[in-house]
């Protein structure tokens, strides 16, 4: 398994009425965590997009525990728990500084060639990156 985290606090306009994080920002901050582990292990958006790969998101379930807030910090944990072939899964788990349980999420994101537009499998670029990676219990920096 390959995990990383990331911490991020809410601005003043992803909260709504009620002070509580947009539910909408969830997918954003998982956007972004996604990202960022992908980019500490060598697969930035940059170098799929000169190998003509793009990562579309074919599934996105979320799970609200308890409400975020306005300039908490939060941390989101990324988990890859397998190799992809042409689909890539990604877990998440959003918490406080006090560790409670905020969010949990999954999403799927599916390998495409940008040329055609077809679904294709992981590349060889990518697979042998990961499995550099996933006997690492943690990479945060």
């Amino acid at each position: 398994m390959i995990t990383d985290e990331i911490q991020l606090r809410p601005r003043y306009g992803e909260v709504d009425q009620m002070g509580y994080v947009y539910h909408a920002n969830y997918v954003s901050y998982c956007h972004q965590a996604r990202t960022e582990l992908l980019r500490k292990i060598g697969i930035h958006d940059s170098l799929l997009e000169s190998k003509n790969v793009m990562l579309p998101v074919i599934s996105f379930e979320i799970n609200y525990k308890k409400p975020a807030h306005y300039d908490e910090l939060l941390t989101i944990k990324t988990k890859i728990r397998e190799m992809p072939e042409v689909r890539f899964s990604f877990e998440f788990e959003v918490r406080n500084t006090e560790g409670i349980l905020l969010t949990t999420a999954k999403s799927t994101v599916v390998f495409v060639d940008s040329k055609n537009r077809f679904p294709m499998s992981a590349p060889d670029f990518v697979r042998k990156t990961l499995k550099e990676h996933f006997e690492s219990i943690n990479i945060c920096s």
